[in-house]
């Protein structure tokens, strides 16, 4: 038998999966709660407190201590980690680490007798590591637009605008901040090439999928932006690994790991962000199809073959399985839906009884409870193309969802309307917003059994570049649906024409 294991180094815990692609096994998922497991950090939700609430980092140490807490309960688990072929892992997304030129020699000399925490402590220029939720570099994101000629021409270069978040922004403001330990830096990983690099015992590269979120890797090119690199920071291009494939591993996994019953020496494929590995692991990555999160936020994830037409908002990544992935995010998702469903006082049987007594398609409005993300909108507002105060509740509602996937559908940014839906989040055990989707959409919704996707995925991709399984096959074995909702073809015609006043009706208040 052939494993394979899945990491995924989260924002609020650490988990692992193992798969055996001949049989279709996957064990269940293990995990450390860096909260809970490792209150020593002072991260009960995964990042250290601030004041300033647009400051978040976290401490690497906590990710390292996690790490070996993981694989030391995998081992007591007893699952099969001696007969494992090969390792990748998935990162939260755009956090950046800061290393020393003491790092490549420590993880060479690592000793089984002692933690990586305690070997690694002297490694890093900066103890601290921005994650995504960092929002403290508008300044920045401003100084580059000002420079490259605003966020269009930043987006057709790097897939995204400037964004306070990513690592590029980060770095440049580090370097800026602090430019004494900017200078001790000699390398700078994302955290999902610095944990590779730690199961290498060497530094990794970074893939296409996560170095796609950083405003620094030219899409169209595939390689580092030398003039943003030059500008973010002096010296960056220097300090940044190589950027690769999805599929490539070139590592081996250090002797250090032999301890938990691993092999030395088995392949370490490079690992990703998690929005790529999870659009592996919702078996959403094949040309074709989407994957439609509708959660505290609603997220839509889509395959493109090439550049040729990038989404009109959101990011661009690269997709694992070939080519790239579009990811477009709207802040009003399930809480604005909650907070309708109260404000008529029904419950959740009563919102979509309500909603099914109406006509589809007959009225949008733009769902902006909240400041909206996709596309930007800095001050909530709710607008109608019909009288709300003539509509009942079910039509009122009807729209609000509605338009909720219509704005997904249009913002989308395809040549070519997916085939399949891979829906997942809270909200898709709704039966009503499973056919919404399906007909908005008019393609078939699948609701697969994935609890873990970013762990999956990461264990799918070991699996296709240690173990050669296409990704094809690993779809078909690990991302099964629990069940399908077709499309009706004959609102196909209602829902392009709702789209049409949709857009007219975004148009009118963006402008």
């Amino acid at each position: 038998m052939k494993y394979f294991l899945g990491i995924d180094a989260g924002t609020q815990s650490i988990k692992g999966i193992l798969i055996d692609p001949a049989t279709g096994w996957c064990s269940e998922p293990v995990a450390v709660h860096f909260g809970r497991d490792l209150p020593q950090y002072g991260s009960p939700d995964g990042f250290l407190p601030n004041p300033d609430s647009r400051i978040r980092r976290a401490n690497p140490l906590m990710w390292l201590e996690a790490l070996d807490l993981l694989l030391e309960r995998m081992r007591r688990a007893d699952l099969p980690l001696s007969q494992v072929d090969g390792i990748s892992g998935s990162g939260q997304q755009h956090g950046s680490v800061y290393l020393n030129e003491r790092f490549p020699e420590t993880l060479k000399a690592l000793r089984a007798d002692l933690t990586l925490a305690a070997q690694l402590t002297h490694a890093f220029s900066r103890a601290e590591a921005p994650i995504w939720m960092d929002a403290s570099t508008t300044a920045q994101c401003e100084q580059l637009r000002a420079k490259f000629g605003g966020a269009e021409a930043i987006r057709q270069r790097t897939g995204s605008d400037a964004t306070e978040r990513f690592s590029g922004p980060q770095i440049m403001k580090f370097a800026q901040d602090e430019p004494e330990q900017w200078a001790k830096t000699a390398t700078v990983h994302l955290v999902s090439s610095f944990l590779a690099s730690v199961l290498a015992g060497e530094n990794m590269p970074i893939d296409y999928g996560d170095g796609a979120g950083m405003n620094l890797l030219n899409l169209h090119r595939l390689e580092w932006d030398a003039e943003i690199a030059k500008f973010t920071a002096s010296g960056l291009l220097n300090r940044l690994p190589s950027c690769v494939p999805s599929t490539q591993a070139p590592g081996r996994l250090a002797p250090y790991f032999a301890k938990y019953g691993l092999r030395p020496g088995i392949p370490v494929n490079v690992w990703s962000g998690d929005n790529p590995n999870s659009l592996i692991g919702t078996g959403g990555s094949l040309s074709g199809r989407a994957v439609v999160s509708l959660g505290t936020s609603d997220t839509y994830f889509g395959t493109i073959p090439d550049l040729a037409e990038l989404p009109r908002h959101g990011h661009v990544f690269g997709n694992p399985a070939g080519g790239f992935m579009t990811l477009v995010c709207f802040a009003n998702g399930s809480l604005t839906r909650e907070h309708f469903r109260s404000h008529f006082g029904l419950s959740r049987e009563e919102f979509e009884r309500e909603i099914r007594q109406t006509t589809p398609g007959k009225y949008q409005l733009l769902p902006w409870l909240v400041p909206e993300a996709t596309p930007p909108v800095a001050h909530p507002t709710l607008q109608y193309n019909f009288d709300p105060k003539q509509a009942t509740t079910g039509e009122f509602l009807r729209a609000l969802v509605e338009s909720q996937v219509l704005t997904m559908r249009h913002h989308a940014g395809s040549r070519r309307k997916p085939t399949q839906i891979r829906l997942t989040g809270g909200a898709a055990a709704s039966p009503l917003l499973r056919q919404i989707v399906a007909d908005v959409f008019q393609a078939a919704v699948v609701i697969g059994d994935t609890t873990e996707a970013a762990a999956l995925g990461a264990a799918m991709r070991a699996a296709n570049a240690c173990g050669g399984f296409s990704f094809e096959e690993l779809t078909e074995c690990f991302c099964t649906a629990q069940a399908t909702v077709e499309p009706n073809p004959a609102l196909a015609g209602t829902y392009d024409a709702g789209l049409g006043r949709f857009e007219k009706l975004l148009l009118q208040n963006l402008h």
